[in-house]
């Protein structure tokens, strides 16, 4: 634990996790124990389990763990931007509550971040995917998909794995479903992406809360909000302050 202002703020959406919460923490410490000042942000997203209660507790041995909790469910976009908001770190990495997103590549993306002077944001690519044979197929069409229409050139945009500038992800345009979009979107205000291959690996225990899109027609119309956002971007002019 370190009691500094932590230069990287680490945030985990999480729905009805109780029972991930310790080895997943466990997880994260080991990886960015002695490497970087850093906190830990819990975006409890209307859990009706003990999720709460165990982020409690384990809060009293951590000073560097804390917990935002919103009283009803508003989804994943929601969670994480309440986490970035919160967060005190200049770079914020995100991943999964269930256990599926391995820690152990947290400090890749991190250094990938602050090695690159335009880079905005360092995406996981999951290699070895655990998930059904459905879901797979899902996320390839819908890739494949995105990827034809707004050309971002990254393969995977539902891995949970990602670390960003904090203040660059402020400046998105926020709406639902905007964590699967931030390739474009950081893509549109100039900045560059880096690619870290990661290992998916099973949850550690219970189901699945946040599906890829929770309906069809949803991922479509958010498809054709970004490609219009795209579309509609202009270089932005050069300021100059005039001297009085």
């Amino acid at each position: 634990m370190s009691s500094s202002q932590p230069s990287v703020s680490i945030v985990v959406p999480v729905r009805n996790e109780a029972d991930n919460i310790a080895p997943l923490v466990e997880e994260i410490t080991a990886a960015l124990d002695g490497r970087w000042a850093y906190e830990i942000i819990y975006v409890n997203d209307g859990s009706t389990d003990a999720t709460g209660e165990r982020l409690a507790q384990i809060m009293k041995q951590r000073g560097n763990l804390r917990q935002l909790r919103h009283a009803k469910s508003g989804g994943q976009s929601a969670a994480v931007r309440s986490g970035v908001r919160a967060a005190r770190g200049a770079i914020v990495a995100t991943l999964d509550g269930d256990g599926q997103n391995n820690p152990a590549f947290l400090p890749d993306l991190i250094a990938a971040v602050e090695k690159g002077a335009n880079v905005g944001l360092a995406a996981g690519q999951r290699v070895g995917r655990k998930d059904t044979g459905f879901k797979k197929f899902q996320s390839r069409v819908a890739n494949k998909v995105r990827n034809a229409i707004l050309q971002d050139g990254t393969r995977d945009t539902g891995c949970g794995l990602k670390a960003f500038r904090r203040e660059v992800f402020l400046m998105m345009p926020y709406f639902d479903g905007l964590h699967r979009f931030l390739p474009a979107l950081m893509r549109r205000e100039g900045f560059d992406i880096a690619y870290v291959d990661v290992i998916d690996r099973p949850r550690h225990s219970g189901v699945s809360n946040y599906g890829f899109f929770d309906r069809l027609w949803i991922g479509i119309m958010d498809l054709a909000g970004v490609w219009w956002l795209i579309r509609r971007k202009k270089p932005t002019p050069e300021a100059t302050e005039v001297e009085a």
